[in-house]
């Protein structure tokens, strides 16, 4: 019973109870023995100091079931509690930077006031990751509720800790949630899966300018075989012609494509025929693009 580096007794929770279970579990973890498995829900280690100073890794508290347990003002640098059940589990004022949350249960764990920089959170939560696993609708719903929650309040989190990137992130994954309850081919859905796409849900500026060039070179190339007019002489592919012919054809239809993208419009070369209503849409785009980066712009800048 007293032997701490026996595995079995804490994965069969026999320490549950002991009234110096916290000085145990920090004892246990300078041998510096991975500890798997361990059962220690709903159990007070407030204050416990965990962090390895011998090295630059931190204990290893993987798998473990650590549900509605007491971490308040906690010392976890660099602690590995991935793939462990934190639902319901208090850091409040705790440390974890550094620390590997991958694959935990966080669903109401409560992080108010704990230093939070650089965790590994992984790329999904667990929650996400169960619900594209699921074949059954509801289930997958529930799923993706739990995870839009969870998001949402790591990203008000880190939001008043200062942490903007992650908070970002968080932000982007909480809006990825939302639509995937959404249906299927609804509308809704559709038009936010362009959101994300186009700019990340106003996290990812750069997204914006590369929609931006292959909107451009696609629309160069729809007016190069649609043809346009520059001084009485017209625009457009010829097979009879060079390549060099056609090259100059191409780049002058480009130089179209971002003036009316940019809705310079200097009137230089004009659109022929079905090339006009391809030029409006593009302004039309180009016009809503440009707004959009502004936005997502200055969103990022005063953060």
């Amino acid at each position: 019973m007293n032997d701490i580096n026996n595995d079995k007794n804490w994965q069969e929770a026999r320490y549950f109870k002991d009234e110096n279970l916290r000085t145990l579990l920090e004892n246990r973890a300078k041998s510096l023995e991975p500890m798997i498995k361990f059962k220690l829900s709903n159990c007070n280690f407030s204050s416990i100091n965990l962090v390895n100073n011998r090295s630059k890794e931190g204990y290893i508290l993987k798998d473990c079931d650590l549900y509605k347990s007491d971490f308040q003002k906690a010392h976890c640098y660099k602690i590995d509690f991935s793939g462990s059940n934190l639902m319901k589990a208090d850091f409040s004022f705790a440390n974890l930077n550094s620390a590997n949350l991958s694959d935990c249960n966080l669903l109401g764990t409560n992080f108010k006031h704990a230093k939070l920089e650089n965790i590994h959170w992984g790329k999904k939560i667990l929650q996400e990751k169960e619900a594209k696993l699921t074949n059954n609708k509801e289930e997958s719903k529930i799923l993706y509720q739990e995870a839009e929650e969870i998001y949402r309040y790591l990203r008000k989190i880190t939001e008043d800790d200062g942490l903007v990137d992650t908070a970002g992130f968080f932000f982007q994954k909480e809006m990825q949630m939302r639509r995937r309850k959404m249906p299927l081919f609804s509308l809704q859905r559709i038009i936010s899966k362009l959101v994300d796409l186009s700019c990340g849900y106003g996290e990812k500026p750069t997204r914006i300018i590369l929609v931006s060039l292959f909107i451009i070179l696609c629309f160069a190339g729809v007016f190069f075989f649609t043809g346009l007019l520059s001084d009485e002489t017209v625009i457009v592919y010829a097979s009879q012609a060079s390549l060099s012919t056609n090259i100059d054809m191409y780049w002058q239809s480009l130089y179209f494509s971002v003036v009316t993208f940019t809705t310079l419009g200097y009137g230089d070369i004009l659109p022929l025929g079905i090339s006009r209503l391809f030029a409006s849409i593009e302004a039309l785009l180009g016009g809503f693009i440009l707004a959009l980066f502004v936005v997502v712009f200055v969103k990022k800048m005063t953060r």
